[in-house]
C-alpha cells in the first residue's frame, strides 16, 4: 500500500475514534436525539443533490437508515450524554462484528469456527470486565444501551449487505434520509420542544461545529475514502485497521477529558481488541478458511 494511502486510512480512523469526544462536547449542548437528526439530515441535504440514488430498493435503504442512524446512533447518543464514558463507547460498539457473525448463524445460516467463537468469548470476558467496573461515568444502564447500537448496527451491516456492491457514501447519504423523520418524533418526545429550541438557540461556533463534524468528517469525508481505499486494496488489507478506532477514542478520551485508563479498563480493551483480532486472522492463522454457508 501506497504511504500516502495508509496515512489516509489512518486519518479515517482517527476521525471516527476521536469523534467519541466531539460527541461528548456536543451533547453538553444539544440533546442526545436533537443531534442525531441534525446529524442525518446534514448528511442527506445538500449531498443527495451531488450523488445518485444507488441502485437499491427504497427499503432497504429505509431497513438500513432505521438500524444505523436511528437505532445505533440515537441509543449511542442517549447513552453518552451521561450513562458512559467516550472512550469505553468507542470500544464497547466495536461489539457490533460479533452481533453481526451470531446474527448471520442465525438469519443467513453460517458456519463460525472455533477461533471466532474463541474471539467472541474474549470479547464477552471484555465487556463482563466492563461490567463490574461500572462507576459514576459508566452504568449499567449505559454499557446496555451501547450494546444495544452494537446489535442495531449488526442489523444494519445484514441490510447493507443485501444492497450488494454500491457506492457506499452514496448509499448512507439516502438512507440518511428515512433515519430523520422518526428522529425527529423521538427528539420531541424524549428530548421535548422546550430543550431543543433552548439547545439551539444556546448552541455557539464550536457546537454548531461538533455537530458539522459529525457529517462532513464522520460521513462524507470518512465513509467516502474508506469505500475508495476499499475499491483500491483488498478489504484484508484495509478493514483491519478499523481495530484502531477505540484506540483513538480511549486515548483521545484520555488526552482531551481526562478520562482514567486503569488496569482493569485497559485489560477489558486488550480482550474486546483481541477477540476483534482472532475473528480477523484466527482462521487464517489456523490454515483454514470459514465455509460460505452451511452446508
Amino acid at each position: 500500500m501506497p504511504l500516502r494511502h495508509l496515512l489516509l486510512a489512518l486519518a479515517v480512523v482517527a476521525i471516527w475514534g476521536s469523534n467519541f469526544v466531539v460527541i461528548k462536547y456536543a451533547l453538553a449542548v444539544m440533546p442526545p436525539m436533537t443531534l442525531a437528526v441534525l446529524r442525518f439530515a446534514l448528511a442527506f441535504v445538500p449531498a443527495c443533490f451531488f450523488l445518485a440514488r444507488p441502485p437499491v430498493g427504497w427499503r432497504n435503504l429505509a431497513g438500513y437508515g432505521l438500524f444505523v442512524a436511528t437505532g445505533q446512533f440515537g441509543l449511542l447518543y442517549f447513552a453518552m450524554r451521561s450513562e458512559i464514558s467516550p472512550g469505553l463507547a468507542s470500544l464497547v460498539i466495536q461489539t457490533q462484528v460479533f452481533f453481526t457473525l451470531l446474527l448471520a448463524v442465525r438469519v443467513a445460516g453460517e458456519r463460525v469456527l472455533a477461533s471466532q467463537w474463541l474471539g467472541l468469548a474474549m470479547a464477552v470476558a471484555g465487556i463482563a470486565l466492563i461490567a463490574a467496573h461500572t462507576d459514576g461515568t459508566t452504568t449499567p444502564l449505559g454499557l446496555g444501551l451501547v450494546l444495544a447500537a452494537a446489535l442495531s448496527w449488526a442489523c444494519g451491516n445484514l441490510v447493507g449487505k443485501r444492497a450488494g456492491r454500491v457506492n457506499m457514501l452514496a448509499y448512507v447519504v439516502w438512507s440518511s434520509a428515512f433515519a430523520v423523520p422518526p428522529l425527529l418524533l423521538l427528539a420531541l418526545l424524549v428530548d421535548g420542544p422546550g430543550r431543543i429550541s433552548a439547545a439551539l438557540a444556546s448552541a455557539d461556533a464550536g457546537t454548531w461545529a461538533a455537530v458539522l463534524w459529525q457529517t462532513v468528517a464522520n460521513t462524507l469525508f470518512g465513509y467516502g475514502c474508506w469505500a475508495w481505499l476499499l475499491t483500491r486494496h483488498p478489504a484484508a488489507r484495509i478493514v483491519p485497521l478499523a481495530l484502531l478506532v477505540p484506540v483513538f477514542g480511549m486515548g483521545a478520551s484520555s488526552l482531551w477529558l481526562g478520562e482514567p485508563l486503569p488496569a482493569w479498563k485497559l485489560g477489558a480493551a486488550a480482550l474486546v481488541l483481541g477477540g476483534l483480532l482472532i475473528n480477523l486472522f484466527g482462521a487464517r492463522l489456523l490454515g483454514r478458511r470459514a465455509p460460505a454457508t452451511a452446508g
